[in-house]
């Protein structure tokens, strides 16, 4: 009997655990569901009270966002993955030299490291003011170029501090073999540090495409018309009659599509490089 028992709460134990699971993700997947339904509903379907539930899915939406000449969505498609991929790339490029420079030298291992993590805490808010004057001064308003130097330093304190964490777990034997043969710093950085560095690097560069690509903020503050992110333009459905619900609800949902397509094919190895210890330091 102990055998069988023993089973049954085996079961019962992994039957609650996968129910739990099930209601933890149906709960953070609702406005998404939410979102993706309003986006496939007719606008009676949507504008019904109660609510419909069940529904013949319509493309319109979609057809009106995408067709839209006026709007011209895929260009806002194209602006935040210039701005994402070039301020997630140029943050990876200054953090890499930055903390090794840390790790190696101990330059600002004590005042540099702290004071990024706490900026890393501190509401973005509190810099739009700043940035918009300066921005208006250099001439960066609504440019790729000044969204793309925004995201870089949003994403900039994470990249150092991963870094700092990969560089710390790399044997120094092998850095002090390469000296021994002749190879400088720079080499030494390039040739054997930073491909030893590319499972932290490629799970930084995915956090930050997805910040960068999320960002709302800044993307509406700096940007009015050419540099206009798809997160921003997904909030021009709103008339002087009321708001397009369907639209909004398909722009968003395009928006949403490069972001979770990425996380979907990159969080097993996204998640084995966090476990391993790439974000401690």
């Amino acid at each position: 009997m102990t055998g069988p028992r023993r089973r049954l709460r085996r079961r019962v134990g992994l039957a609650l655990r996968w129910a739990l699971f099930g209601v933890v993700v149906a709960v953070l997947n609702l406005p998404l569901a939410i979102t993706v339904a309003t986006s496939l509903k007719s606008d009676a379907a949507i504008n019904a009270s109660p609510p419909v539930w069940l529904f013949r899915p319509v493309a319109r939406h979609y057809a009106a966002v995408l067709g839209d000449a006026s709007l011209d969505f895929l260009r806002y498609l194209v602006n935040s993955t210039v701005i994402a991929g070039g301020g997630t790339t140029l943050a990876l490029l200054l953090a890499v030299p930055a903390a090794y420079a840390v790790v190696r030298s101990g330059v600002g291992s004590r005042a540099l490291v702290p004071l990024m993590a706490v900026l890393r805490a501190v509401p973005l808010v509190v810099f739009a003011i700043p940035f918009y004057l300066m921005y208006q001064t250099l001439g960066l308003l609504d440019t790729r170029l000044g969204l793309a130097l925004i995201s870089c330093v949003i994403n900039l304190p994470l990249s150092v501090l991963v870094s700092i964490g990969a560089i710390r777990d790399l044997p120094v034997e092998i850095e002090e073999a390469a000296c021994l043969d002749g190879a400088g710093t720079v080499r030494i950085l390039l040739a054997i540090v930073t491909p030893l560095l590319r499972p932290a690097l490629t799970a930084t560069a995915i956090l930050g495409f997805i910040t960068s690509w999320n960002e709302f903020l800044f993307g509406l503050i700096l940007s009015t018309r050419r540099a206009v992110p798809v997160t921003v333009a997904a909030t021009f459905f709103t008339t002087t009659w009321g708001v397009r619900w369907g639209d909004t609800a398909a722009a968003m949902t395009l928006s949403l599509a490069p972001p979770v397509v990425l996380g979907l094919l990159s969080y097993r190895s996204l998640g084995r490089v966090l476990a391993a210890g790439a974000v401690k330091g």
